[in-house]
């Protein structure tokens, strides 16, 4: 009896002889005759799992029924019946994978008894997907894309459209290139080898295999492939810098690669292989490989596959290079500055949300705001400093948002609290401030020529220079990991006092029946080894070079490794930050029926939506991860700006609290600033003026 087998939209006869085989056999004999005669497409299937292709499952066509694998063929089948052979990866989820690779718990029922009944189904979902979801296209010209923006075409919903400037800037850059190959002018990768080979002459009936020699032969990288977030970003960022008009591309090819990622086609690119100058060549050439037709892509539509399957699946053609072309899509820093933007966009969330977690620590443990006072640090006034003290004060204990906590040990015995409460300002200022120098770093790297050699046609002109080096972004990269670290260096402190009954007079790990129960003992060991990890992932990649191109390229940035250690470093900060918020609102618990203030009680309310409190052991990770997952939506920030917003206009009108150390001066000894204050005295503030609390001075 015959078979016929469908296996990525190809229908295969297979011969089963008296059809005593298993439908498990006819699958795999299907998939056989599939790479027999597909190389390609059978490549990227046998690369699923070690040469050896895995069926998901099996289903009859007329009626979608599904076959048991260990079934004989004629027990379940008609002779030259039809059947579908789903494979590994053949479609995507109804959502798309959140990173690039196997994807084998789609929840997509796709399996249809006609394979056009099937693409038309695919298409309406992936059309309703981006009409249902779909924000303002996106405008770029290579000078005004913003951080924020590129996150929001990470996302998949957002489409890219070039400005009228842009592609008349496009069309005279290549009009140059064009010129110069009229004229038989040599010229550095238009006319010429690469690296070591730039006095080789190339023909010029050459010229077309030369860039796409480059391609192919640069398509070296290892290692994980990035996420489809991550290659959404870095397509982006290249097509912006090639909008710039000074790579010598055609409006064309850029056309071609714009409307790829509008189709969400993308191309498989591991994360691993830039040395951070000449550019980020091996990842950019594996996207380059895909625009070519070769190597793996997905999409929507077709899940992994072969890229010219891929592109045509999508109404899309594979570019076909002219001189130049190649090199202009290879060359530049993407990499580096698409994860670094994306590592600036998450360090940003965070730090903020720190600074809340850290008010809501120093609120549980008993601590005083006295610290923040604004005359304090306007005797230092570093700009994150200030603004750390001011959103710490806006939080805390005030008239405008008082606390019963705070206000049940006013008169302690204590004189000052521990330094990762006292000085959050001072160390978590700094954080705020090296994030804010690194994004202005990283937006410029974003808007700028990264390519060799640099087009000018206003000047007629073809120059070899050294933009490609990565060396801003990836010096940046690092000073931001240092940077955000701190915040995860002070959380896990504070996380050992909030456990300690000895530093927090709380129950010992934040449970009863301690000794029973653990409690968060464990929860801290994680945060102590995710600030151990980061104290390794901190030493600076940019400080090494090695060099590369036979001595050509004898100083390196390593800005990739850069880029991808300052993404792990923030990824443990934010765990750290969530056990943190996880331990403040354990402890609150043991502080009922006092509340504390309006903001922070937002904040634990937000918190015991996806997490209950713990009255006994139960499994941590997931507590971990759905609070992780608060602090990256940034839903911790969000449930507190507008009341920090609400008061931020009347701090540095404080109203505060007698203290134990303060004397009366007379006027002709008080500064001007005291002075002020006892005129404001005479008027009391309004509710919504602060009025920090403070412990009783024993000195």
């Amino acid at each position: 009896m015959k078979i016929s087998a469908r296996v990525r939209g190809e229908w295969l006869q297979v011969p089963c002889k008296d059809g005593n085989v298993t439908v498990s056999w006819l699958a795999e004999e299907a998939v056989r005759r599939y790479v027999r005669l597909h190389p390609v497409s059978g490549d990227v299937l046998l690369a699923t799992n070690n040469n050896k292709p895995r069926m998901v499952e099996v289903r009859k066509t007329g009626g979608c029924v599904l076959l048991d694998p260990e079934d004989n063929v004629v027990d379940v089948l008609d002779d030259n019946d039809f059947v579908n052979v789903r494979m590994e990866n053949d479609l995507p989820d109804a959502v798309g994978p959140s990173t690039i690779g196997p994807t084998s718990n789609s929840h997509f029922d796709y399996t249809l008894s006609d394979s056009m009944i099937l693409s038309d189904k695919l298409d309406a979902v992936a059309n309703d997907q981006l009409t249902a979801s779909s924000d303002s296209d996106i405008v770029l010209d290579g000078y005004h894309l913003t951080i924020k923006q590129l996150v929001l075409l990470s996302k998949g919903n957002t489409k890219i459209r070039l400005r009228k400037i842009a592609e008349d800037r496009v069309t005279a850059g290549r009009q140059l290139v064009e010129a110069i190959l009229k004229d038989n002018k040599v010229a550095y990768g238009i006319t010429t080898g690469f690296g070591k080979f730039a006095r080789t002459v190339i023909s010029a009936d050459k010229l077309e295999e030369l860039q796409e020699n480059l391609i192919r032969s640069h398509s070296a990288g290892v290692g994980q492939p990035l996420s489809v977030e991550r290659v959404r970003m870095l397509m982006a960022l290249r097509i912006n810098t090639l909008a710039k008009g000074y790579s010598g591309i055609s409006l064309k090819t850029l056309n071609q690669v714009i409307s790829a990622f509008n189709s969400s086609c993308l191309p498989w690119i591991p994360e691993q292989g830039t040395v951070g100058a000449s550019g980020d060549l091996a990842p950019l050439s594996h996207l380059a490989l895909g625009m070519l037709g070769e190597g793996k892509m997905w999409s929507r539509r077709t899940g992994w596959a072969d890229a010219k399957y891929c592109l045509e699946s999508n109404g899309l053609e594979p570019i076909k290079l002219g001189a130049k072309e190649g090199l202009a899509l290879i060359n530049g820093t993407q990499l580096i500055t698409a994860l670094g933007a994306e590592a600036v966009d998450r360090c940003e969330s965070i730090a903020k949300q720190a600074d809340v977690v850290a008010a809501l620590s120093l609120e549980v443990l008993k601590g005083t705001s006295r610290a923040f006072d604004s005359d304090i640090h306007q005797l230092r006034p570093h700009p994150g400093q200030i603004n750390v003290a001011r959103r710490l004060r806006s939080l805390l204990h005030s008239q405008a948002y008082p606390s019963a906590i705070a206000e049940s040990h006013r008169f302690c015995n204590r004189v000052q609290d521990a330094y990762t409460l006292r000085c959050c300002p001072q160390v978590h200022g700094i954080v705020h401030d090296t994030i804010e120098f690194v994004h202005k770093i990283i937006k410029t790297e974003m808007n700028s020529a990264t390519d060799n050699p640099i087009v000018l046609p206003e000047r007629g002109e073809i120059i070899s220079a050294g933009n490609f080096h990565g060396e801003y972004p990836a010096k940046a990269l690092d000073y931001l990991a240092i940077g955000v670290h701190e915040l995860a260096s002070m959380s896990e402190r504070r996380i050992e006092r909030l456990v300690n009954p000895v530093l927090s007079e709380l129950p010992a790990f934040l449970v009863r029946e301690g000794g029973l129960n653990s409690g968060f003992m464990i929860a801290h060991c994680t945060a102590a080894s995710l600030v151990s990890e980061n104290k390794v992932l901190c030493h600076p990649s940019s400080v090494d070079s090695l060099s590369t191109s036979a001595g050509t390229e004898d100083h390196v940035s390593m800005g990739g490794f850069a880029a991808r250690k300052a993404l792990q470093v923030v990824a443990n900060v934010e765990h750290v930050i969530a056990i943190e918020l996880l331990a403040a609102c354990q402890a609150i618990e043991f502080l009922r029926p006092l509340k504390t203030t309006v903001p922070l009680e937002e904040v634990y309310r937000t918190v015991r939506a996806v997490v209950r409190p713990w009255d006994k052991d139960r499994y941590m990770a997931p507590d971990i991860e759905a609070v992780t997952a608060l602090l990256k939506e940034g839903k911790i920030w969000n449930c507190v700006k507008g009341y920090v917003d609400a008061v931020k206009d009347y701090l540095d009108l404080e109203s505060r609290a007698p203290s134990p150390t303060s004397v009366s001066l007379p006027h002709s000894v008080a500064p001007s600033y005291l002075v002020h204050q006892d005129d404001d005295e005479k008027n009391p503030p309004t509710k919504k003026h602060c009025a920090d609390h403070q412990h009783k001075d024993n000195e």
